[in-house]
């Protein structure tokens, strides 16, 4: 079958659900209509490395969050998001939704980082890979995940309640003309099981002290739980069009426990890449982790400094602490001469980390441009601090907003 019709027959069915319509972006073929395989053996090693380094930014995270506004300063977290940092901590998880990256090397699996905050790739993982292995005959790895989320997301509101929460209230909201951010969003909210309302950002209202949603006929509906798909780091930052500071007004809502967020604000520290900076140090210096810790973080983590003890000496990655889709990433091999640098604009002016390079492996797959040879990051979700669907995606040395998405089977 030619390239192009098997896409079509792959992927029109899903656009006409309306579950799964952006299979291109932006001009540009992203999900393909190929499959890549993945072992038993590997995938239960990478099952295995998300839980156990889930455990370590649980412990990790959780102390940074009780910890001095000077540590938190130092990790980059906003002063406006300090509070509602410390108001509510999940000790057991770093996170109810998040997705740890990692790169398969000739050294075993080494992960990047930790998109604990506002992780995509969710229904393309959950729901789009088992469409693609029923097409193409394969098992599916992810089989019967989609569970995962209901739980997660139930018991993160059955775990307000214990603490005290109001939760009748529940609303689910991202940006509605991000084709992507809405589709991934109203999934979640169908798989929570829970009775929520999709809200989009622009509805959102600070009234009487308390998160609205600004309904069709003008009044405000007070909101008790919301999950949001809206990068903390952001909310610090925004303001409304009289220069109120509307973003700290919520994050202080939160930090007195009148709104509570999924993922909850704990899950912000996680998703700064200076805590892997932090985790780094803590185990050179033979502090805080438990012997069973130490053994995770070297089996599975990379050397990362805030600053850089790499140049001429061995390949290396900047990251900036908040990046995201491989945003103002910059690699230099031995010489300290660029590699390969992110092209686009955002993150440049955010601390950077330096972190020990490891190179993806690289992959051919098919494209409707012919073959395409890339580089392969795999993506592992932890869901309520459990190991969940793996997400695998195809593009350049950093792996861009762009790169491809890749259906994977297990053999």
């Amino acid at each position: 079958m030619v390239y192009e019709k098997r896409r079509a027959e792959l992927y029109g069915p899903l656009r006409e659900e309306g579950i799964f319509t952006w299979d291109w972006m932006y001009g540009e073929e992203y999900a393909l209509a190929d499959i890549h395989q993945i072992t038993t053996q590997e995938h239960e090693e990478l099952a295995k490395a998300t839980e156990c380094l889930g455990r370590v930014f649980a412990r990790t995270a959780s102390v940074v969050c009780r910890g001095s506004s000077k540590l938190l300063a130092e990790l980059g977290i906003p002063k406006e998001a300090w509070q509602a940092v410390r108001g509510f901590v999940w000790d057991d998880v770093p996170t109810v939704i998040g997705r740890f990256d990692f790169a398969q090397t000739p050294k075993g699996w080494k992960m990047l980082e930790l998109n604990s905050d506002t992780p995509t790739g969710i229904v393309e993982a959950f729901y789009v890979n088992e469409q693609a292995c029923k097409f193409f005959g394969m098992r599916n790895p992810n089989k019967g995940m989609e569970r995962d989320l209901t739980e997660a997301f139930q018991n993160a509101v059955a775990n307000y309640q214990k603490l005290g929460y109001s939760t009748d209230s529940i609303a689910f909201s991202a940006l509605d003309w991000h084709e992507e951010d809405a589709g991934t969003t109203k999934y979640l909210l169908k798989q929570s099981g829970i009775e929520a309302s999709f809200v989009a950002l622009k509805d959102l209202r600070v009234y009487n002290d308390r998160l609205c949603a600004l309904t069709a006929d003008g009044q405000h509906r007070p909101i008790d739980v919301l999950y949001r798909l809206h990068a903390l780091e952001k909310l610090a930052e925004e303001t409304d069009v009289d220069g109120y500071p509307t973003g700290a007004h919520v994050l202080d809502i939160i930090a007195r426990r009148k709104l509570a967020v999924i993922n909850p604000p704990s899950a912000f520290v996680a998703q700064t890449k200076a805590l892997q900076g932090l985790i780094w140090n803590l185990y050179e210096a033979g502090e805080f982790f438990t012997e069973k810790e130490r053994e995770t973080i070297a089996r599975y983590m990379l050397p990362t400094y805030f600053e850089n003890r790499f140049a001429g000496k061995e390949p290396y990655a900047v990251k900036p602490i908040f990046g995201r889709e491989g945003g103002g990433i910059t690699l230099y091999d031995v010489h300290n001469r660029i590699i390969e640098k992110d092209a686009e604009e955002f993150y440049w002016d955010q601390p950077m980390i330096y972190q020990r390079l490891a190179e993806l492996p690289p992959i051919m797959v098919e494209t409707m441009k012919g073959t395409y040879k890339g580089s392969l990051l795999w993506g592992s979700f932890l869901i309520d601090g459990r190991a969940s669907a793996i997400v695998a995606r195809v593009g350049g040395k950093i792996t861009g907003n762009l790169s491809y998405y890749v259906p994977t089977g297990l053999i």
